[in-house]
């Protein structure tokens, strides 16, 4: 089958060409690589293909679907776990089968958010700089010890479960909110509802997927019910949190801490080198104002591993479609 790659970096070409030649002798299927981003502009590359395989902030709205429908393309595929990015509706009613790739390495991202709250609590990004300016001074560094501190984990999912562990295993208490909890959870955790949750919690790190219910989940509201001085982790997705309301929290001092590797803009910032522009975002520029504030681009999958694995199940799903068998990552409306 041919299949477009969108939103292809080096690193992209790199694991899914070793995949293909790896899994598939190199000759099952001929990938395209696009640099792009795939939009209502940009789907016009997709023609002659059978598939295109997409990433986090592709659009793939009814326009966008119609629009690759008409070009003859038949499957969507997701290098990810999260699908808001798809208007499953319109896929089903056009026949468009999509895929996911619904766990990889949860570690990874686990690990990404332990690396946030480390550097935030601990000032090791500015004591870095400092220390390079030659400044040893450690006024302006004090952190707090992690050990029996309590941590909320919003989704105790497979990556929240990971997150759990991890923390579990440092010393903290671990409280955890999913309406479908992870069975493994009772033995890191106590799960409770998210008020009590969020008013406990020194730490809440968000784990859950971005769908109606959850959009905005950290609002005015939610953040007034936060400890003062808390801090606030979002690794999964950016639409869970309204930035608007955090600032807010921000600039009264109730919310302590920031740290997010995923905005909810963050399709005209991320995955690109904007380092010789000027960012119009006025709202993240806001953010990136904040000493307690700490911003990664969206890297928490970025590990060998985890690369290595959304390649080979991206192909496996594109191998299950290929042979015409059931695809076992399908995703479904509704």
């Amino acid at each position: 089958m041919k299949t477009a790659v969108f939103s292809a970096r080096p690193y992209d070409r790199h694991f899914l060409d070793e995949a293909n030649a790896r899994d598939h002798g190199g000759r099952g299927f001929e990938l395209a690589y696009f640099d792009v981003a795939l939009d209502a502009t940009t789907a016009g590359l997709a023609q002659g293909f059978d598939a295109v395989c997409v990433f986090v902030n592709d659009r793939l709205d009814a326009p966008v679907l119609r629009a690759l429908h008409g070009l003859g393309v038949r499957a969507i595929l997701l290098r990810c776990a999260g699908f808001n990015n798809v208007d499953l509706v319109a896929a089903a009613e056009l026949g468009l089968l999509v895929a996911r790739v619904p766990a990889y390495s949860p570690e990874a991202v686990a690990e990404h958010a332990l690396a946030l709250i480390m550097t935030l609590n601990r000032h090791t990004h500015r004591a870095y700089n400092r220390v390079r300016e030659g400044n040893f001074m450690l006024d302006g560094l004090l952190g707090r010890t992690l050990h029996g501190k309590t941590v909320g984990i919003v989704g105790t999912g497979k990556i929240g479960l990971a997150t759990a562990r991890i923390l579990n295993g440092m010393g903290c208490t671990v409280l955890g909110n999913d309406p479908y909890p992870s069975p493994g959870f009772a033995a890191v955790g106590e799960s409770v509802a998210l008020e009590e949750l969020l008013a406990r919690s020194d730490i809440v790190s968000l784990h859950c997927p971005l769908t109606p219910e959850t959009h905005h989940l950290i609002n005015e509201e939610s953040l007034a019910l936060m400890k003062s001085g808390a801090m606030l982790v979002n690794t999964s997705r950016g639409g869970l949190v309204n930035t608007d309301a955090v600032v807010r929290a921000l600039k009264s001092r109730h919310l302590g801490h920031l740290a997010i590797d995923v905005y909810e803009q963050e399709s005209a910032l991320f995955f690109q080198d904007l380092s010789g522009e000027i960012i119009d975002d006025d709202l993240f520029q806001r953010l990136m104002t904040f000493p307690n504030v700490l911003v990664t681009g969206h890297q928490g999958f970025f590990t060998v591993e985890a690369l290595q694995e959304i390649c080979s199940i991206t192909l496996r799903n594109l191998a299950d479609v290929a042979s015409g068998v059931e695809c076992r990552n399908r995703v479904m409306a509704g």
